[in-house]
């Protein structure tokens, strides 16, 4: 289980590492936000899943169980919220990006 449980720890850190590289790589607010937020559900998921592993069922593995479910709730929520934030206030997209206004859609469906 010990061997499983490293393997799990080094993907982990592995989707963190790959999420800093988007965050230092990527052009604008969009997309660095798409890549921390990829490192921070799946990475933070697959370390703390690790420790579970290592512990075995216990009363903390169950408490690290609800901390990813946690997790992976509000993670989502605050990265569209964040996105939403920085759309609203007209932070500029990168060059090239398509933009559909749903709001026009929406309105001409009606």
């Amino acid at each position: 289980m010990e061997i499983i449980s490293f393997i799990v720890l080094i993907f982990g850190i592995f989707f963190f590492m790959v999420g800093v590289v988007g965050l230092l790589r990527f052009p604008d607010v969009y997309t660095r936000l798409h890549a921390t937020t990829k490192c921070d559900t799946l990475g933070i998921g697959l370390i703390l899943f690790s420790i579970m592993l290592y512990q075995g069922f216990t009363g903390p593995s169950v408490k690290i169980g609800i901390i990813i479910i946690f997790i992976w709730l509000s993670n989502p929520t605050a990265a569209h919220a964040i996105a939403k934030a920085a759309y609203s206030v007209d932070i500029p997209m990168i060059k090239g990006t398509v933009f559909a206004d749903q709001s026009k859609e929406e309105s001409s469906s009606w």
